[in-house]
């Protein structure tokens, strides 16, 4: 990688009757952006003429472009991805904004996978409207990985500097997230977020705690046998493997306490599960971010905002942070995989004077290197 080229951060315009424009816009108006990376928009510029006029900021200013390979350094750039005129409703679901949102998705997660654009972050979608033949998921997760994931599992991560949260099932209904939790699904999910820690964050070796699905850990079988059977299982087949997993936990005295600064990741059972408290303590500096897959997108840690869209109400605090943490996972994925790239072999001499050798690309994961005689 050119470490002087700017970094190139694809964006989505998400549902165009939501607060999606709003905060791109209230994000990219700081030109201190465009000195950190290369922003490209993919959406309409009819869409954009919209929100800028309701919103009263003509000074924002992009520069229009058909594709992404035309993006100039210093500027914001906006690639039109939809010919036919839009026809805006603010604050309000429709199939015309599920279309639009689907059209700026596809190219941008088809310029991601070709290396054109270096990162993606996402603006919110409405999950119902952009339904259709060609997106049939609960999310962007989903679409993620089925489109660009190259066989790789996903994971969703809900982060901010102090807090990790990682679900074992994301948008699934509570009816059906019991049958959903087993232990391969769960030891599944503690290698890719092990992974992610190390890889992503820059942790060297990240403590999980796991949290249990019934109240109180399920009271010894009392409130429900799923800790017993399958939580506590998986947790010691993959602390068996070298990942440092503990709990399970009960939730609501895990958060409450405090206890959660103690672990650098958290993998939660399931969707409100981890985003609750979430969402409570990291306010608005929360981010979502897909791991697992070979490509990074984040998003903000919020929705379409139906009911204060164009009122000019809306924070672009946690769209401007998907930002920043998008690059800051880049910047260490691609030092993680550089530092691997030929890793060197150290040589020790035992006493009689036979050399060994210090195979330091046998395991990544091994705390102890293997020693193998030459």
């Amino acid at each position: 990688m050119d470490h002087n080229r700017k970094i190139r951060v694809g964006i989505t315009h998400g549902d165009i009757n939501g607060i999606g424009y709003e905060v791109i816009l209230k994000t990219l108006e700081e030109p201190l952006m465009c000195e950190l990376c290369t922003p490209i928009v993919y959406g309409s510029s009819k869409a954009l003429s919209y929100h800028r006029k309701a919103l009263n900021m003509p000074n924002v200013n992009f520069n229009l472009v058909t594709k992404a390979e035309e993006a100039a350094d210093n500027v914001n750039n906006l690639v039109e991805v939809i010919a036919d005129e839009v026809k805006i409703e603010l604050g309000k679901p429709s199939e015309v904004a599920g279309k639009a949102a689907f059209a700026s998705l596809r190219r941008a997660a088809e310029d991601l996978r070709n290396g054109i654009i270096d990162v993606l972050v996402t603006a919110p979608i409405n999950k119902n409207t952009i339904q259709s033949d060609e997106f049939r998921f609960n999310g962007h997760t989903e679409y993620l990985e089925s489109a660009i994931g190259e066989g790789n599992k996903s994971l969703m991560i809900l982060c901010n500097d102090n807090l990790r949260v990682a679900l074992v099932t994301t948008h699934l209904p509570i009816s059906q997230v019991s049958s959903a939790i087993t232990k391969e699904a769960i030891i599944e999910k503690l290698s890719i977020f092990d992974e992610s820690l190390r890889k992503d964050f820059n942790i060297g070796k990240p403590r999980i705690a796991v949290l249990a699905l019934n109240p109180h850990a399920g009271e010894n079988g009392l409130l429900g046998s799923e800790e017993k059977e399958i939580i506590t299982p998986a947790i010691e087949e993959a602390y068996s493997n070298r990942i440092l997993c503990f709990g399970p936990y009960a939730a609501d005295g895990f958060f409450g306490s405090g206890e959660f600064s103690h672990f650098d990741g958290v993998l939660a059972m399931y969707h409100d599960q981890g985003l609750a408290p979430f969402k409570t303590i990291a306010m608005e500096n929360g981010v979502n971010f897909t791991a697992g897959l070979p490509y990074i997108r984040t998003s903000p840690d919020h929705g379409t905002g139906y009911d204060i869209t164009g009122k000019n109400l809306a924070s672009e605090q946690s769209f401007r942070t998907a930002i920043y943490k998008a690059i800051d996972i880049f910047r260490n994925r691609t030092r993680y995989y550089e530092m691997r790239e030929n890793p060197l072999r150290k040589q020790y001499f035992d006493k009689s004077g036979d050399k060994e050798v210090l195979d330091l690309t046998k395991d990544d994961n091994n705390d102890t290197p293997e020693i193998i005689n030459d």
